[in-house]
């Protein structure tokens, strides 16, 4: 199986460092995307470590044994972190989110920690496939908020979950078959904020994958980009 593959990030309007970090590694199925947290320097640190350790997770055969590599390198990056922050004597935390995807043969399993988000687009339709670990997402599921405030909610960017910030990381997982014709985007939220999923999906089949790509971060900056933006789009070919 063979792929197609674009990525983008951009520092957005608003902040000085761009501490999102990019994986794109087409050639062995692996791609992440991670949105570092906790200031200057700290946020940038976290998620190029999370990329780091990704890129020296040992191919497999096997997806779900693939991506169970990634995972346990993401649980060693959480204990350095974590060891990090402690050594500076700091009470800030050193983290990052993290969504994942991971394809071999005809199957695919997407892992994440945090609200960077998992899309699958499939003839003319589109799905999340990670679900946020935040707290709007807790309220949506329990009934006390609607879907569509989620996103402008004051509170949207308080996360529940993310690699550096407990002892014991956990992280969430879904498979699934892969064929060909299909499109997996991985996005940071300074995308998912400010761009709808029915938006996503019009620009996903509307041209070339690096048009969709320069057209996503187009919309984002246009909409005042108030955050750090990155994505990854792969297609299965």
């Amino acid at each position: 199986m063979s792929f197609e593959c674009v990525s983008r990030t951009h520092v957005g309007l608003r902040r000085k460092i761009n501490e999102d970090s990019i994986l794109a590694e087409t050639h062995r199925g692996l791609w992440a995307v991670a949105d570092g947290m906790g200031g200057h320097e700290a946020g940038e640190v976290a998620s190029a470590a999370v990329v780091d350790a990704l890129r020296s997770v040992p191919a497999s055969p096997d997806v779900d044994e693939f991506a169970a590599e990634a995972v346990e390198a993401l649980r060693q990056v959480n204990a350095e972190l974590i060891q990090l922050a402690r050594s500076n004597h700091s009470e800030r935390t050193i983290g990052t989110t993290v969504v994942g995807l991971a394809i071999t043969g005809e199957r695919f399993c997407c892992f994440w920690a945090g609200d960077s988000r998992a899309y699958w687009s499939r003839d003319g339709e589109i799905m999340r496939l990670s679900r946020d670990h935040s707290l709007v997402q807790d309220l949506v599921d329990a009934g006390m908020l609607k879907p569509e405030e989620a996103e402008r909610h004051e509170n949207a960017n308080v996360i529940t979950r993310a690699v550096g910030v407990r002892e014991t990381l956990e992280v969430d997982s879904v498979s699934g078959d892969a064929k060909p014709g299909d499109v997996f985007l991985l996005a940071s939220d300074g995308l998912t904020r400010m761009v709808y999923d029915d938006e996503i999906l019009a620009e996903l089949g509307r041209g070339s994958l690096e048009q969709a790509a320069d057209q996503l971060i187009e919309m984002v900056l246009a909409r005042g980009a108030p955050d750090n933006v990155s994505l990854v789009i792969t297609k299965v070919l």
